[in-house]
């Protein structure tokens, strides 16, 4: 079963530590739970440069043990569990490794508990949430306060491109990207109209695929409009929720990557004709549309799609002592 989980009202920041706290100061010895969002990103025209957060949580729980590792992965409603490595491959475990190391901290022993929510290779940045867990993790467990620029570099490393990663650091609407190989994000508030409905097929998505079917070189128009409607789009999402249909067009990249989910590509443009402002998540197959009602129109085509509305995540990753 899918979950949808009711956003937060409280006033965001960079990042949000629930009460009780861990014991910063000193590395933590017990146990502490890290809940992190899901995340949709490009919403149409921001190529590798607009995130945001949605109301989709994983969850990992943290205990210090005295030596080794274990790792359990939870179905929470995201499926294809069994896929995932339960040894020092997982990606939450190799995330806590590098925070620790870049922390100067040794790895403890560990028992993680990955209860796992987000749909993986469905473009709605599971990998990145797994990353950003475990640099939570890392901070936690060195009884550091989490820095936002060093976990922006250590999350968005693994994946070369920040707009996942920042997306489920900080919540909210992110605006992403690297310069002199550092990255960088700024983050807004969405439009509190905007309630952004999500249409998930059962197949999958590699991302390393979908990005092998980009051009190298595209039409000097195709980026100029491109440039235009991402402009148009921040303020689209953050105050004129009604320009979204024209600003979430995009020239860039669906259409090239359109043979590889094309259930979701005709379901994109069918809800466009009829003034959705839909595109692809990520990099798919799930179709994204920021709606204002919450829900698509009736005889959209939506059959072999699981839909329901995910609001927008204010918090980003939270950490609370157990």
């Amino acid at each position: 079963m899918w979950r949808s989980v009711r956003p937060t009202h409280r006033t965001p920041h960079w990042v949000r530590w629930t009460q009780p706290t861990p014991h910063w100061g000193a590395p933590v010895t017990g146990g502490f739970k890290v809940t992190v969002p899901a995340s949709t990103a490009n919403l149409g025209p921001g190529f590798d440069a607009f995130g945001m957060a949605l109301g989709l949580h994983d969850v990992v729980e943290v205990s210090v043990t005295g030596s080794g590792l274990k790792v359990e992965v939870v179905d929470a409603g995201a499926g294809g569990v069994a896929d995932v490595p339960t040894d020092e491959t997982h990606l939450v475990y190799r995330a806590i490794e590098r925070t620790c190391a870049h922390l100067g901290l040794e790895v403890p022993g560990l028992h993680l508990r990955c209860f796992n929510a987000i749909p993986h290779a469905r473009g709605l940045g599971s990998s990145a949430a797994a990353v950003v867990s475990g640099v939570a993790a890392g901070y936690a467990l060195a009884g550091r306060e989490l820095d936002a620029a060093e976990a922006l570099q250590l999350a968005a490393g693994f994946e070369g491109h920040a707009d996942n990663a920042a997306a489920s650091l900080f919540g909210g609407l992110v605006l992403a990207w690297c310069e002199g190989g550092v990255f960088h994000a700024e983050r807004l508030t969405p439009h509190p109209a905007i309630r952004p409905v999500v249409a998930v097929p059962s197949v999958r998505s590699a991302t390393a695929t979908t990005r092998g079917l980009l051009p190298a070189v595209v039409p000097h128009a195709d980026a100029a409009h491109n440039a235009g409607r991402a402009a148009l789009a921040v303020h689209a999402l953050t105050a004129k929720p009604e320009l979204l249909l024209a600003a979430t067009d995009d020239r860039l990249h669906q259409s090239y990557r359109a043979p590889a989910y094309p259930a979701s590509t005709e379901l994109v443009a069918t809800l466009r004709a009829r003034g959705v402002a839909a595109a692809v998540s990520g990099a798919g197959p799930t179709v994204l549309a920021l709606t204002t009602a919450g829900i698509l129109p009736a005889g959209a085509g939506v059959e072999g799609f699981d839909v329901f509305e995910l609001p927008v995540d204010l918090a980003g990753v939270q950490v609370a002592a157990q």
